[in-house]
């Protein structure tokens, strides 16, 4: 099932690929790579999910994974098993071109530890000396 929750992407067409983060919340997912911003829905349904996003250019003179489209509307499928989510996707503006990608869900890293002692005064004169040289 595709949870809620920040992802990182990967995703490839026949003239190139890239990476980029989206995050996944309450029906809606949105995010950004080196060259595009996209947002939009996403329905889940068990381990599938269908998801419908616009992207809009951020960076000039950088081509995108489909060209030189400024804003494109993306119609992705996939399945989600645990931490991965595959999916294929297809821009209305390039009919015939599939985008294959990846998401990897990206858990919160627990806190650190608690310090069981408190942490010992620094004394400089325990530190090592260096030997006398002779001149």
């Amino acid at each position: 099932m595709l949870k809620d929750g920040t992802y990182r992407a990967w995703f490839k067409t026949p003239t190139g690929q890239g990476t980029g983060i989206a995050h996944v919340a309450d029906g809606m997912i949105w995010g950004c790579d080196g060259v595009m911003t996209y947002s939009g829905s996403v329905d889940v349904s068990g381990e599938r999910f269908t998801a419908t996003l616009l992207t809009k250019r951020h960076t000039e003179q950088l081509p995108t994974v489909f060209g030189t489209d400024d804003e494109l509307k993306l119609t992705l499928e996939g399945t989600c098993s645990g931490k991965i989510a595959r999916y294929t996707a297809t821009a209305e503006q390039f009919p015939g071109v599939l985008l294959e990608g990846t998401l990897i869900y990206s858990e919160d890293r627990p806190p650190a530890p608690a310090a069981q002692q408190p942490a010992p005064q620094f004394d400089p004169a325990k530190l090592p000396k260096l030997p006398k040289r002779s001149r």
